[in-house]
């Protein structure tokens, strides 16, 4: 693997500075990262992650939920999710782990560290030395960035609060905003002495860290989900829950282009190319997105159809519109599970859970002596998988009403039987 990774990095990389998409992906795309040499890598919402050299993905399996970020530190690739864990490529070893989700990361020379929904930070030395906590905060923590030189970390959470910690001691020095809202995103420009957040409100603020001034780029859109800065310091790049993205001069201190990214859903992830031409977005669609910087104005949206859960509820019947809600960003129909972050559901009835081939199931299911049919799917709606099983990877989510479960089951006989 390791011998991969390198051959692939020594690969004539494209000029991109054109329109393109980088499509495999069988959910979400949750993270984006480049690397120095050009490669892009991605998170997904399908438990893996792409390490694309050109169009053409290598991919790094491992995590058992949802991976929400993923970072370069000049030597290795780190990504984390949903299943609570920080995995470094290649190979994918657990590097460490949380007791919630990991949001966020951040990567300098000696340290690697996560945001964590717990309400701590982690931070992992490169060299496998032991690691530290930092917090607990309180509340959950969304974003961590480190300074140039490693030596702070800045980080931001579900309380509002912006703040500054040592990485030498582990010690939280200084609070620099209290915002009312929770903080999802952070950049810092630290040669030219500011930091940006955006926050659950829809604020998108610049805090000159000398004066303690603020801009303020809020448009009335909410929550602000991903920011990018330029390798040239002068563009920053924000995502909102709405699908648009703002891109705000930071010479000039103007909102230079304001656009509506997506045909529906939100904007997740921003990264610029690392030459600065293009603006690698992702979002609810299955492929990450990349526009020319100079020609935004003229750009196309991301996605051409819209994602089959979000179909016309009323061209379709209730056990497909439940399925299409509940099931399909996760499980796909057909005999190939095609890159979904759970199993194929085809040929489900009569099957004991767990016992698909090629899916890595938790320890849960693996270990259950659970039959798939109408009544144990019901049950599973009915309590939600939390509780029907508990320790399992699902989502936690209910089927509230009997009539809307009793139809997604017979659409599921119909739609998952062999057509023969």
């Amino acid at each position: 693997m390791r011998g991969l990774v390198l051959v692939l990095a020594l690969l004539p990389l494209p000029s991109w500075a054109e329109f393109f998409t980088l499509k495999g992906h069988g959910g979400p795309i949750m993270g984006i990262a480049t690397a120095p040499d050009g490669r892009i890598a991605t998170a997904s919402f399908d438990n893996s992650v792409g390490l694309w050299t050109g169009q053409t993905p290598e991919w790094l399996e491992g995590h058992e939920a949802a991976v929400n970020s993923v970072a370069f530190n000049g030597t290795a690739i780190y990504s984390a999710g949903d299943d609570f864990t920080l995995r470094r490529w290649p190979g994918g070893g657990i590097v460490g782990q949380h007791k919630g989700k990991i949001v966020g990361l951040a990567a300098s020379k000696t340290h690697v560290a996560t945001a964590s929904w717990d309400g701590t930070i982690g931070l992992w030395p490169v060299d496998g030395s032991d690691p530290q906590t930092l917090g607990p905060t309180g509340s959950g923590v969304n974003a961590v960035v480190f300074s140039p030189d490693g030596s702070e970390l800045y980080s931001a959470g579900m309380d509002g609060a912006l703040r500054i910690w040592d990485v030498s001691n582990g010690q939280e020095t200084n609070r620099l905003v209290e915002h009312g809202f929770g903080i999802n995103e952070l950049v810092l420009n630290a040669q030219d002495n500011w930091i940006a957040y955006g926050a659950v409100d829809g604020v998108t603020r610049i805090l000159d860290l000398e004066t303690g001034e603020e801009r303020d780029f809020t448009l009335d859109r909410r929550p602000i989900l991903a920011l990018a800065l330029s390798p040239d310091r002068s563009l920053l790049a924000v995502g909102d829950g709405e699908g648009y993205i703002m891109i705000i001069d930071t010479v000039d201190w103007r909102i230079a282009q304001d656009f509506r990214a997506t045909l529906r859903g939100p904007v997740w992830a921003l990264a610029f190319s690392v030459d600065g031409e293009n603006l690698h977005a992702g979002g609810i669609d299955e492929a990450m997105y990349s526009w020319p910087v100079t020609a935004l104005s003229d750009q196309k949206q991301m996605a051409t159809a819209q994602p089959s859960f979000l179909k016309n509820p009323e061209k379709m019947g209730n056990g497909e519109r439940q399925f299409l809600r509940k099931c399909s960003i996760c499980h796909s129909l057909t005999p190939d599970s095609a890159r979904r972050a759970g199993p194929t559901l085809h040929g489900i009835f009569g099957r004991s859970a767990g016992t698909l081939p090629g899916y890595l199931y938790s320890d849960t299911l693996q270990d259950s002596d659970i039959i798939w049919n109408d009544e144990t799917i019901n049950a599973l709606f009915d309590e939600g998988p939390d509780h029907y099983i508990p320790g399992s990877k699902m989502p936690m989510q209910r089927i509230a009403q009997p009539q809307d479960r009793a139809d997604l089951i017979a659409f599921l006989r119909r739609a998952t039987a062999d057509q023969n």
